[in-house]
């Protein structure tokens, strides 16, 4: 089992999931971050570091969320590991609390 990061993080990004993260298994895209499936040990530090709750154990990705399961492990074979917090975005608070996101998902890596 992995763990997964859902649509809650998207425009959010806070990173407090990465800077517990024993293996850096996180990959940062644009405005996302996802797990890494191979390289996530199932530790499970990642989801109550997480400020969104955005982060579930695979078998516990909620039903509406499931496509991301899918999505963790494509684009983290496409973004660069993240093995250091950075600052969020400036307008993570206000994206918080938003739910339907996933139209917003940049797919593309970091500049």
């Amino acid at each position: 089992m992995t763990f997964v990061v859902t649509e809650s993080c998207i425009k959010c990004k806070y990173m407090d999931c990465v800077e517990v993260c024993p293996v850096d298994c996180f990959r940062e895209g644009k405005n996302f971050l996802v797990i890494d499936p191979e390289e996530c040990i199932d530790c499970n530090l990642c989801v109550p570091a997480c400020p969104v709750e955005a982060i579930f154990a695979e078998d516990d990705v909620p039903d509406d969320q499931q496509q991301f399961i899918e999505l963790n492990a494509t684009l983290s074979a496409q973004w660069p590991v993240i093995d250091q917090k950075k600052e969020p975005p400036s307008d993570a608070d206000e994206w918080s609390e938003v739910k339907e996101k996933k139209h917003l998902l940049d797919k593309n890596p970091p500049l």
